[in-house]
């Protein structure tokens, strides 16, 4: 089968021919139809992700067709067309993943090829609104904004919530997830054509975070914030504290600008603030998320569409920050 294999750091992706998976009597046999990028590809080529090991074929997310089925799988698998869920070994308890924990694509082989083996339990029916380019786009991605957004902040209908760095996959699951609970939302971004982007997807504002009052335009908009979802950290971090509102909740998944700096202690303990670490999401929360999806009818936001063949280009841009939404492989044809 046709795959991204990558043998070594920083080696450019390319297709390679590699044998197809064999599967156990628990795992299925996924034809994939289309794969999509996570930063943690490419993080994974330039050695920066914990347990990394070589060769490994890249990509947690992916949609397809079960072409093959192990002798535990219920048969009426066969031939569904599916979504997997990338989140490996939570175990038991909801709250916090287990410490052999791990997402499809290292330390497994993963979704940038033409078949991928995972355990029955992993698969899901894909949405039958979507397309598979779109399918493929929100299994990583939907989950960790999921939990941030729904579960570890809360976020409820009438309530202003903050998403920051809008742009990339995760918040911009967030915004959507939070726009169709009935919440009001706002972003930031470096980049004023996405968040004005955003606003077509239902936020009711945003300001430019290099702007030097940026925390002081927010607050003019909206008063303040119940809820908040961060990627950054740094030393905006302190400013989110500054914007929220008595008993607030912020959810982080990220800390694209390092360690934070959370401002003056007391604001966090006088306001009641709770501060959230969210990362990925249990199986249950994967559920729930689904037919969230299925309910509301989301559509993953696709930035553009490569061949499999091109998929040293499609990193390229992801690793430029110029896409709005998620990069995406096709995989079939």
């Amino acid at each position: 089968m046709r795959a991204i294999v990558l043998e070594e750091l920083n080696q450019k992706l390319a297709v390679k021919e590699v044998e197809t998976p064999t599967i156990a009597d628990n795992e299925v046999l996924v034809k994939i139809h289309a794969a999509a990028f996570n930063h943690r590809d490419l993080w994974i080529q330039k050695g920066q992700y914990a347990g990394i090991r070589f060769p490994i074929i890249l990509g947690s997310d992916g949609s397809g067709t079960v072409a093959k089925i192990g002798a535990n799988v219920n048969a009426d698998w066969l031939n569904k067309e599916v979504v997997i869920n990338p989140s490996l070994n939570w175990g038991n308890n909801p709250r916090v993943q287990a410490k052999d924990y791990v997402i499809l694509g290292t330390p497994n082989d993963g979704t940038f090829a033409e078949y991928v083996k995972v355990d029955a339990r992993l698969l899901h029916i894909k949405p039958t609104h979507l397309t598979f380019e779109q399918a493929a786009a929100f299994p990583l991605a939907g989950l960790t904004a999921y939990r941030a957004t729904m579960k570890r902040a809360a976020a409820k209908a009438s309530e202003n919530v903050l998403i920051t760095g809008i742009g990339g996959g995760v918040a911009l699951f967030c915004v959507q997830f939070a726009v169709a609970a009935g919440c009001n939302v706002y972003v930031t971004s470096g980049d004023d054509e996405k968040i004005a982007k955003a606003i077509t997807l239902g936020a009711k504002g945003g300001v430019n975070y290099k702007n030097q009052n940026w925390d002081k335009e927010l607050k003019a908009m909206c008063g303040g914030f119940e809820a908040m979802v961060d990627s950054s950290g740094g030393d905006t971090f302190a400013k989110l504290v500054d914007l929220a509102k008595t008993a607030g909740r912020i959810a982080m998944y990220g800390a694209t600008l390092g360690a934070f700096n959370s401002g003056v202690p007391a604001k966090i303990f006088w306001k009641q603030l709770d501060i959230l670490g969210s990362t990925m999401g249990n199986d249950d929360e994967f559920a729930e998320m689904l037919a969230f999806i299925n309910d509301h009818k989301i559509i993953p936001i696709v930035d553009e569409v490569f061949e499999l063949a091109q998929a040293q280009t499609a990193i390229e841009k992801m690793s430029q920050g110029k896409q709005f939404g998620k990069i995406v492989l096709k995989v079939a044809f």
